[in-house]
C-alpha cells in the first residue's frame, strides 16, 4: 500500500511511519526541511520537500496512494503570528484534503485533536459533541476550524474521511508542554516554586499508543466516522503528586488554582515581547489552567479495539528516557537565568494580587461597617 503523510517527521508522526514501514508500506512523507527529510529517510520512507499550503508541491507523492495521513499542523502555545497558525492548520488541512479528494484517494485520515472540545467545564465529552469554538489558544481555534469548518462537511459531502481525536500526548521526546515540565522536574528546574493551576484536569495518551490508534484507524476506522485517542482524566496536581511518587523527588510546597493567574495573562504577554520565555510562561498556557480538557476514547476502545497503558507505565516511561537523554546531554537547558527572572516575575505578581484582593477586602468590611 502506498501511504502519503503529513506531518510525518514530528512527535507522534515519526512512531506513525515507523509503523507503516514495519509492515511494508511504500511511504511517502513530506516536510518542509532537509532536517524532516533526513529524519524521513531514516525512517525508511521516501521524503517529499514540500509544504502543505502548497498543493503543487504535493501532487506528484501524493498521486497513487492508497491512503492519505494529515498530521501536519502548527501547535505552539503562545504563538504570536496566530495568521500564520491559521494559514497552517485551516487553509493547509482544506488544501491537503481537497487535493486527495481530486486524486481520488480511497481513504483518507485526517488527525484532529481533542483540543477542540476546549474546556469542557468537568463533562466527559465524546465524538457526538460539537462545542462552541475555544478560545484558551489560538491553536485550540484553528483546529477547530479545521475540524468543523472543513473537514465534517467534506465528510457530509461523502468524502471518504476518517478522523482520530489524540489526547494530551506524551511520551519519550516529547518536545511539548508536558514534556519540557516533565524534564525540568527531574532535574529539580521547574520554572516556579510553586504549582501553578493544580485544578487543571487533561485526558492523557502516550505517544506510542496515539501512533497505534492512528494505525488501527487506518486498518479498522469507518469512513466517515471521527474517533477520539484519549486515556484516564487526570488533574495537573494528581499528575506531579504521582511523578513525585515515581521519582522519589519533593512535591511542590504551594499550590495555587488557575483561576488565579487568569488576571496576570495581559502582564505575561507584555513581558514575553521583551525577554522571550519557553513555552511554559505565556498568556495561552496561563489561560489554559484551571481548565478541564477532557473527553472520552471509549468509542475507539469499542470499536477499533485501541488500548492504552496505564499512566504508571507511561510516565515511568518517559522518565526513564528523560534519565538516559540527561546522561547524554546534560546542558540541555541554558536559560536558568531567563527562567529565574520567571520567576521572580511570578512570585511578585502572586504577592501584589494577594496585597490587592486582601484590601479590597477590607476596604469592602470598613464601608460595610
Amino acid at each position: 500500500m502506498k501511504v502519503f503523510i503529513t506531518g510525518g517527521s514530528g512527535f507522534i508522526g515519526q512512531r506513525v511511519v515507523q509503523r507503516l514501514v514495519a509492515a511494508g508500506h511504500d511511504v511517502y512523507g513530506l516536510t518542509r526541511s532537509g532536517r524532516g527529510a533526513a529524519i524521513l529517510e531514516e525512517l525508511g520512507a521516501t521524503a517529499i520537500l514540500g509544504d502543505i499550503t502548497d498543493r503543487s508541491s504535493m501532487q506528484v507523492g501524493m498521486s497513487g496512494s492508497d491512503c492519505v495521513i494529515h498530521m501536519g499542523a502548527m501547535n505552539q502555545l503562545g504563538e504570536p503570528d496566530w495568521r500564520q497558525m491559521e494559514l497552517v492548520n485551516v487553509t493547509g488541512t482544506r488544501t491537503v484534503l481537497e487535493l486527495a479528494l481530486d486524486l481520488n484517494i480511497p481513504k483518507i485520515i485526517y488527525t484532529s485533536t481533542a483540543t477542540i472540545y476546549g474546556d469542557t467545564q468537568g463533562i466527559m465529552l465524546d465524538e457526538t459533541a460539537r462545542p462552541p469554538v475555544p478560545t484558551q489558544s489560538h491553536f485550540a481555534r484553528t483546529k477547530w476550524q479545521a475540524h468543523f469548518d472543513v473537514v465534517v462537511p467534506m465528510i457530509e459531502a461523502g468524502a471518504p474521511i476518517i478522523i482520530l481525536l489524540p489526547g494530551q500526548g506524551y511520551g519519550p521526546g516529547d518536545p511539548g508542554l508536558i514534556g519540557e515540565l516533565m524534564h525540568r522536574y527531574h532535574t529539580n528546574r521547574l520554572p516556579f516554586p510553586i504549582l501553578p493551576g493544580p485544578d487543571t484536569m487533561v485526558t492523557f495518551a502516550h505517544v506510542d499508543d496515539i501512533a497505534d490508534g492512528i494505525i488501527l484507524g487506518i486498518e479498522k476506522g469507518k469512513l466517515g466516522e471521527s474517533y477520539i485517542l484519549a486515556g484516564p482524566a487526570v488533574s495537573f496536581g494528581e499528575m506531579v503528586d504521582f511523578w513525585s511518587r515515581l521519582t522519589g523527588r519533593p512535591k511542590p510546597v504551594l499550590r495555587i488554582n488557575g483561576a488565579v493567574f487568569r488576571p496576570l495573562i495581559p502582564l505575561f504577554d507584555i513581558l514575553n515581547t521583551i525577554m522571550p520565555f519557553s513555552h511554559i510562561v505565556n498568556g495561552e498556557a496561563l489561560g489554559s489552567l484551571g481548565g478541564t480538557f477532557i473527553a472520552s476514547g471509549q468509542k475507539a476502545h469499542d470499536e477499533l479495539g485501541w488500548t492504552n497503558r496505564t499512566m504508571q507505565a507511561g510516565m515511568l516511561d518517559t522518565f526513564n528516557a528523560i534519565s538516559l537523554s540527561e546522561r547524554q546531554s546534560p546542558a540541555r537547558y541554558l536559560h536558568t537565568k531567563n527562567i529565574l527572572k520567571v520567576v521572580a516575575a511570578c512570585a511578585t505578581l502572586i504577592i501584589l494580587l494577594r496585597l490587592i484582593s486582601k484590601n479590597r477586602r477590607r476596604g469592602d468590611s470598613e464601608s460595610g461597617n
